[in-house]
């Protein structure tokens, strides 16, 4: 795969480090939204930790604000596996909705999840416990 066509979650962490929302937005755009989404979220289901989610199960499910419109994309993690399915057809256990700059951000340890949610950057819906817990499920894609 070409750049263009898939960026490595290395490259995409080093690209967006200390970009404007604006940078990020049109880097993005550049890339391919929806093929840098994909990549995005599958490594964030490659990094899935069975050992460290210890038999839970859910569905988290992001809601991504872009340009678009909102991208709903939900982990699916049970019986010790987590996939990816773009969309939102099973009810969630948690919604971490924000802007496609602040979530990958997030993602790449660049933004402080709960700094986000206390500055109104990350809204939570349902067991807004849940993200403290489940971020110890998956290995970290930080750069």
């Amino acid at each position: 795969m070409t750049e263009q066509q898939g960026p490595g979650q290395a490259d995409l962490a080093t690209a967006i480090q200390g970009r404007t929302d604006e940078e990020i937005v049109a880097l993005v755009a550049e890339r391919g939204g929806d093929a840098v989404l994909q990549a995005v979220f599958a490594g964030m289901a490659a990094a899935f930790q069975p050992e460290r989610a210890a038999g839970q199960s859910a569905v988290i499910q992001y809601d991504v604000r872009t340009a678009e419109g909102v991208a709903s994309w939900q982990l699916h993690v049970a019986g010790g596996a987590c996939t990816l399915a773009r969309g939102a057809a099973q009810p969630p256990r948690v919604t971490l909705s924000l802007a496609l700059p602040d979530f990958l951000r997030l993602i790449y340890g660049q933004l402080d999840g709960m700094q986000a949610f206390m500055t109104g950057k990350l809204q939570l819906s349902g067991d807004i416990f849940f993200p403290q817990m489940m971020q110890s499920w998956f290995a970290s894609p930080r750069s």
